[in-house]
């Protein structure tokens, strides 16, 4: 049985948590040698080199082996949220036309060095997954789609790159747009209260 897992679970700090949480750090591999993964974890039993202090079998390795590492990520966006009502609020339909505006958008989460690129979308941004479709459109193996109206972008977006096999994943994207939308929630919200 192939066991296939990508788990990222975003925070605020992801320090709090890993502080309360029993875990082994992910080992890769870099210029030959085993460090410490930016943001993977085992919450599990996996064999641990003593002198690294991380899983001595290589992330993807142990992916094959049946371990499942899950990646806790320090996303700044968070840190703004009050608690979980507030999170629920800021979740909600954003307004869209602010995506318009060049000096939000140079401070929305993933969006930030796209604003030129979201206008020449021959259709207006304005449904999360359009966002999403967007968001995947930026990758490289994708950015032949700008300029492409959404229906058609659709129903090639979620598919590898036949060259490459790069594929953003729909469930990351959508994702990475709730987490835009919380954003641009987030600002609005700001701009209201300074004024």
């Amino acid at each position: 049985m192939k066991f296939n897992s990508d788990i990222d679970i975003d925070m605020a700090d992801r320090t709090r948590v890993l502080d309360v949480i029993p875990h082994t750090a992910a080992g890769v591999i870099k210029n030959g040698k085993l460090v410490r993964h930016a943001s993977g974890i085992y919450v599990t039993d996996i064999p641990t080199d003593p002198v690294a202090r991380v899983a001595s079998i290589e992330y993807k390795l142990a992916e094959q082996r049946g371990y499942m590492k899950l990646d806790f990520l320090n996303v700044h966006v968070y840190s703004k949220v009050r608690n979980e009502q507030h999170l629920l609020e800021l979740m909600q339909e954003p307004q869209w036309q602010l995506l318009n505006d060049a000096e939000l958008v140079k401070q929305l989460i993933h969006l930030n060095k796209h604003f030129d690129l979201i206008h020449e979308m021959p259709e207006p941004i304005n449904t999360i997954p359009r966002l999403a479709m967007f968001l995947a459109l930026i990758r490289p193996a994708k950015r032949y789609l700008i300029g492409k109206p959404w229906a058609e972008v659709a129903k090639t977006i979620w598919e590898k790159d036949p060259d490459s096999g790069y594929g953003f994943k729909q469930s990351h994207s959508l994702a990475y747009a709730m987490l835009v939308v919380v954003h641009m929630n987030l600002l609005a919200e700001q701009r209201e209260h300074a004024e």
